[in-house]
C-alpha cells in the first residue's frame, strides 16, 4: 500500500510539472504579440498597406518621402483583437465540450487546432499575410483548451488547490515569451518556418500526456481516496462510480462522492443569475480590456515614444517579453494568499465554500489595486517609466487570470466549472472587442496620442472594486444568517 501511494504521488507530481511546461511553452503564446509583430513587420507582412507621404524640410525647399504605415499597424491590431477575443470567447464552447465529453476528447480537438495553426504560420509569407487571421485564431483556440483541461489538475492537491490553479495561469502568462524566443532566433538567422515546425512537432508530447497523465473524463473535487487516472497496464483506471461500488471496502467512499456535491450544488442557471457571477464578469472584463489594449498597441506606443528608433523599439520590446517570463513566479502568490486565509480556523457552522469566498476577498481587491497602478503608469508618456509599467503589467495579469480561475472554482459547483468559466471568459471577450474601437479612436481623432483613452480606461478599471466589496458583503450576510439560525 505505501508503494501504491508513493507511485500515485509521483504520477500526480509528474502531471503537475508536465502541465506547467505545457502551459508555459504553448498555451498563451499569442500574447507574445509585441515580439512576433516585430518579426512580421521585418518580413513585410501587410507592407502593401504602407504608403509614401510627401513632406518638406523646415525651409520648405526640398520635398522628402516618408513612409506612413498606419494601415499596416491597424491590420496587425485587428489580428491581435480577433485572436485575443477568440482566446476568451471560445472558452464558452470549450467549457461545454470539456463538461460534456471529458478531458481526452477536448484535448485531442485542442491539439488538432493548435497543430493546424502552427503549420499555417510556418508556411505563411508576406504575400499570404491574410493567413495570420486564421492561424493565430487557431493557436488561441488550441491554447485555450490546454489551460482549460489543465486547471482541473489543482483538484489533485487539496489544500494547495488555489496555488496550483494560479501557477497554471501564471505559466500561461509567461508563455508569451515563446514569441520572444522566436524573435531572438530570427535575429540569429533562424526563420519562422523551422521555429513553427518545431512547435507543430511538439504535438506528439501533448498526445502522450493526454493518454498517460490525464483522465479520460474529469478530475473530481473533493478527490476520492486512491483516485487514479491515465492508462495503466494497458487500460484506463480512472475512478468511476461502478469501480468504487464494486469494491466493498470503498462503498462508503462512493456514497461520500455522491453526497458531497449535492449539499452545495446549484443549477447552471442559478449560477448565471447570481450577483457573484455578474460582478465577477465585470471585474474580469474591465481589467482584461486594459491589458489587451496595452499589449495590442505596445509596438505603436514604443514607436511614438522612441521617435521611431528601431534599436530602442527592439530594446523595450525585449524588456517587455523578458518580464512576461516572470508571470509564472508572480501568479502563485495570489493562490498562496487565498490558501493561507482559507487555512485560518473557521467560525462555527461555516462551510468550506464560505471559507473559500472569504479568503478570496483580499485577492480580488489587491488585483484591482494593481491594475489601477499599472494603468496610471501606462498613461504617462515617459519612456524609462515603461520598464516599471511592464513589471506592474505582468504582476497584475498573473493575479488577474489566476484569480479568475481560482474564484470560479470556489464560488460555483465543480460540475459547472467549465461552463461558468467559459461564459465569464466569453462575455469578457466580447467586451474586449472595444480595444479595436479604442485603437481606431487613437489613430483617428486623437492623432496617435493615446492619453485620453488611457485615462478613460483607468477610470473604468475603478468599477472592478465593486466585486471584492460585493463578495465581502455576501460573506457577512451569510455569517449574520448563520448567527440568527444559531440563536434560534
Amino acid at each position: 500500500m505505501p508503494g501504491f501511494v508513493n507511485s500515485l504521488m509521483v504520477k500526480r507530481c509528474l502531471t503537475l510539472v508536465t502541465g506547467l511546461l505545457e502551459c508555459l511553452c504553448f498555451s498563451g503564446v499569442v500574447f507574445g504579440w509585441a515580439s512576433i509583430v516585430f518579426v512580421l513587420k521585418k518580413e513585410g507582412y501587410f507592407s502593401s498597406l504602407c504608403a509614401n507621404t510627401t513632406g518638406a524640410n523646415t525651409t520648405g525647399v526640398n520635398a522628402t518621402q516618408e513612409l506612413d504605415c498606419s494601415g499596416q499597424d491597424e491590420q496587425f491590431s485587428l489580428v491581435f483583437t480577433i485572436t485575443s477575443f477568440l482566446f476568451g470567447f471560445l472558452t464558452l464552447p470549450n467549457g461545454f465540450l470539456l463538461d460534456q465529453f471529458g478531458t481526452t476528447v477536448a484535448r485531442l480537438f485542442g491539439i488538432f487546432l493548435y497543430t493546424t495553426g502552427t503549420l499555417m504560420v510556418a508556411f505563411s509569407t508576406a504575400a499570404l499575410s491574410g493567413l495570420l487571421f486564421p492561424a493565430l485564431s487557431l493557436l488561441a483556440a488550441g491554447g485555450n483548451l490546454f489551460i482549460l483541461t489543465n486547471i482541473q489538475v489543482g483538484n489533485l492537491f487539496g489544500l494547495r488547490r488555489s496555488t496550483v490553479i494560479t501557477f497554471f495561469n501564471g505559466a500561461v502568462d509567461s508563455s508569451s515569451a515563446v514569441f520572444f524566443v522566436i524573435k531572438l532566433l530570427d535575429e540569429a538567422g533562424v526563420f519562422l518556418l523551422p521555429s513553427f515546425l518545431f512547435l507543430s512537432a511538439c504535438s506528439v508530447i501533448h498526445l502522450l500526456r493526454t493518454f498517460f497523465l490525464l483522465p479520460r473524463d474529469h478530475i473530481p473535487y473533493p478527490l476520492p481516496d486512491d483516485y487514479t487516472y491515465g492508462i495503466t497496464c494497458g487500460k484506463s483506471k480512472s475512478l468511476s462510480l461502478e469501480h468504487i461500488t464494486a469494491n466493498g471496502n470503498s462503498q462508503t467512499t462512493a456514497e461520500e462522492v455522491e453526497d458531497v456535491p449535492v449539499k452545495q450544488e446549484k443549477s447552471f442557471r442559478e449560477c448565471l443569475m447570481s450577483r457573484l457571477f455578474v460582478w465577477h464578469t465585470v471585474w474580469l472584463s474591465v481589467m482584461q480590456l486594459r491589458h489587451y489594449l496595452f499589449m495590442g498597441t505596445l509596438n505603436p506606443m514604443l514607436l511614438r515614444l522612441t521617435a521611431g528608433e528601431p534599436s530602442l523599439v527592439s530594446q523595450y520590446t525585449n524588456a517587455f517579453a523578458i518580464t512576461q517570463l516572470c508571470g509564472i513566479l508572480c501568479a502563485p502568490w495570489n493562490g498562496v494568499i487565498m490558501d493561507r486565509l482559507k487555512g485560518k480556523p473557521r467560525a462555527e457552522g461555516e462551510s468550506e465554500q464560505e471559507a473559500d469566498l472569504r479568503a478570496s476577498v483580499l485577492s480580488l481587491f489587491v488585483t484591482v489595486l494593481q491594475c489601477v497602478l499599472f494603468s496610471v503608469c501606462a498613461c504617462i508618456p515617459y519612456l524609462p517609466l515603461q520598464y516599471f509599467t511592464f513589471v506592474l503589467q505582468v504582476i497584475n495579469r498573473s493575479f488577474l487570470f489566476g484569480g479568475h480561475a481560482a474564484f470560479v472554482s470556489v464560488a460555483f459547483p465543480s460540475c459547472h466549472f467549465g461552463k461558468v468559466y467559459g461564459v465569464v471568459m466569453a462575455l469578457s471577450a466580447v467586451f474586449s472587442l472595444l480595444q479595436y474601437a479604442c485603437f481606431a479612436l487613437v489613430n483617428g481623432p486623437l492623432d496617435g496620442d493615446p492619453l485620453y483613452v488611457n485615462i478613460g480606461l483607468t477610470l473604468l478599471s475603478l468599477l472592478a472594486f465593486i466585486h471584492p466589496l460585493s463578495v465581502f458583503l455576501h460573506c457577512r450576510s451569510l455569517a449574520s444568517q448563520r448567527a440568527i439560525n444559531a440563536s434560534s
